[in-house]
């Protein structure tokens, strides 16, 4: 890295201290640039806006994946959880996940702590107003303030604050999040270095004082009696388990919600962007499914003490007094009091068909982008793709390759594929084309991935610590037990292939559906001996499992990777390749992949369109007009 003495010359400026923020900033720095987090407050640094909650199905995956290239979200939750669950513990160890209820104030205390004292990073209050660039290329961030940082790479994670626009009912507050202020400089800043922008939306429910919650009256859903941990640095979870509760809706809330819908700016045309989907409001519930009498609520505590709780499961954006006529009327909350409301928030983001595979902005060289402003939701999401614009604004920096996870390697890589070839909706600002296919927030589900049975929570760190390690991301402790993990099963396989009984090897019996010997295979003599961990025996009967279908995925994946190896030029004239379709044109001029396996995925491409690329690549490789035809995608 450049030996940088100026106060505010840095390596590397990170925007924003969300999720996504604080796995860049803390990779960058790991790895060794000079890095500048430039937050509103330190106070609200890792701060859980939405449920209090990490992992989740396809989410839980991708926090043992950040764990695994040496990031901080899996260490933070074992740290300060308070309710451990194994989703989908009754199904395979491919569609398995952890998730986990946080202190939401420890979490966010112990995240601040751990960058603080992380060498190499300097975080800085300020709001970030203007991205400077020169030439197309990024050079700095002004604050408002007036003060300008410098660096050669700028990540930015601004989460909801780019012209955040919050609503309760008819009431509409500018605001990234309740409480701060909104980011419209930046929006207008990244519109003039060439960025389009577009608008989606998500919400948030009401918080309750969970003193004055009758708790007392309702189911109880308790967490698991061995919690498992999300950090494959974490022995055990040794920390109190509290539980959540759970509750519904009635009849006479959906009457009350329907007869207030020319009052909910989601219907009232006041909200024109796209929610997700997947994390609906509860108006938006009782309109879509009409016929439900009843949708359920968990009431989850945001820390130890129980002192507020999030229910989740009514988000809304309805005037405050519906929504106190709400509580009045569900189980258990017939009392509570109020201690925010909940509201919708509208917010800009960039459609991520404009990044790289490495998250680096097509348009402004040093430029990355990770987190909501490439149209995702989820902490996880976020911070997945903060890790992996961290890593890669530092490797650029030492001229180094990018690293880019591939589809068969991590959910990460799915998450980040998916955006580049698939896009996210939405109308551009000003009137523009539309920019993407889909047309609400992305979220990850373990259905999106379809080498899901070898992308398992259980093998993230075989699948990529090696990959940290060479980033310079895994510190020598974590290197040092994983290279024993490896080694040990290894060992465990060898014995297992190696020793027979009833005239077939351990390891076939293991193979087979419904087999017992998994469950006790800790109990054989042997094993025992070996003193193997429990991961170990896990990985070792999972592998042994999944053998057969993983080999199938093997040869499919080898049989896809010449496509994924060639690369396009980025200023390819999609327009001047004769015999390639008009729709064809059009979509690869928008979404411009970086290689013909992200053009095969992009919705109308059609295998015949690939072959035309291919040939006109060739031709063009040999008559020494490439233009760059091998260049970073």
């Amino acid at each position: 890295m450049s030996n940088r003495t100026k106060t505010n010359h840095f390596d590397c400026i990170v925007v924003g201290g969300g999720h996504a923020g604080v796995e860049a900033s803390y990779a960058a720095a790991k790895i060794g640039a000079r890095t500048c987090l430039i937050t509103v407050s330190k106070d609200t640094i890792a701060k859980m806006s939405c449920n209090p909650a990490i992992g989740g199905l396809g989410k839980g995956q991708i926090v043992r994946e950040v764990d695994a290239l040496g990031g901080l979200m899996g260490l933070a939750i074992d740290a300060t959880g308070i309710q451990f669950r194994l989703l989908n513990r009754s199904k395979g160890p491919a569609v398995q996940a952890p998730r986990a209820q946080a202190d939401k104030y420890k979490y966010e205390a112990w995240v601040r702590s751990r960058l603080e004292e992380t060498a190499n990073l300097t975080i800085v209050e300020a709001m970030a107003t203007q991205i400077i660039t020169e030439a197309d290329k990024v050079t700095g961030v002004r604050c408002g303030d007036g003060t300008i940082y410098r660096a050669p790479a700028v990540i930015l994670t601004t989460g909801t604050f780019l012209r955040g626009l919050m609503h309760t009912g008819t009431q509409q507050v500018p605001g990234g999040r309740l409480g701060e202020p909104a980011a419209n400089k930046l929006s207008e800043s990244l519109e003039q270095i060439g960025l389009k922008l577009s608008r989606l939306k998500t919400g948030t429910p009401a918080r309750l004082d969970g003193a004055t919650v009758d708790l007392e009256t309702l189911e109880v859903q308790y967490g698991d009696e061995e919690p498992a941990p999300f950090s494959f640095m974490t022995e055990r979870i040794d920390r109190p388990q509290i539980p959540c509760w759970i509750t519904y809706t009635n009849e006479e809330i959906h009457r009350l919600i329907r007869d207030n819908l020319d009052r909910a700016p989601l219907y009232s045309g006041q909200i024109t962007s796209t929610g997700p989907r997947y994390c609906p409001s509860i108006e938006t519930k009782v309109v879509r499914f009409a016929d439900k009498k009843r949708h359920q609520v968990f009431l989850e505590p945001e820390d130890e003490q129980i002192s507020t709780i999030y229910c989740n499961g009514i988000s809304t954006s309805l005037p405050k007094d519906v929504q106190e006529q709400i509580l009045k009327l569900l189980p258990g909350t017939e009392n509570a009091r109020i201690v925010h409301y909940g509201y919708a928030i509208e917010y800009d983001f960039c459609p991520p068909i404009q990044l790289k595979s490495s998250l680096e902005s097509k348009k402004v060289s040093g430029l990355f982008l990770a987190g909501q402003i490439n149209g995702t939701s989820g902490y996880e999401e976020a911070a997945g793709q903060g890790i992996v614009a961290g890593i890669n604004a530092a490797r650029r920096l030492e001229g180094a390759e990018s690293v880019v996870l591939g589809r068969d390697q991590a959910y990460i890589g799915v998450m980040i594929d998916d955006l580049l070839t698939k896009g996210i909706g939405g109308d551009a600002r000003g009137g523009e084309e539309r920019l993407g296919t889909l047309c609400e927030p992305y979220r990850m589900f373990t259905s999106r991935a379809e080498y899901r049975l070898a992308l398992r929570a259980d093998n993230a760190d075989r699948r990529l610590t090696q990959i940290g390690k060479s980033a310079g991301l895994v510190d020598e402790k974590r290197w040092v037990k994983f290279q024993k993990k490896v080694a040990d099963v290894a060992k465990l396989k060898s014995y297992l292939n190696n020793t027979r009984s009833n005239g077939t090897s351990l390891w076939e019996q293991l193979r087979r559906p419904g087999n017992t010997l998994a469950k006790m295979l800790g109990e054989n003599p042997d094993v025992k001996n070996m003193n193997f961990t429990e991961d170990v025996l896990e990985a070792a009967a999972i592998d042994a499992k999944y053998e057969g279908y993983l080999a199938k995925q093997e040869r499919l994946a080898a049989s896809l990777q010449s496509l994924e190896n060639r690369k396009i030029p980025t200023e390819l004239d999609y327009e001047g390749i004769s015999h390639l379709r008009a729709e064809a044109k059009e979509k690869l001029s928008a979404f411009r992949p970086g290689t013909l396996g992200q053009a095969s995925r992009i919705s109308g491409i059609t295998p015949a369109d690939i072959l035309v690329i291919q040939i006109h690549l060739k031709k063009a490789l040999s008559s020494g007009q490439a233009g760059g035809a091998e260049a970073d995608s």
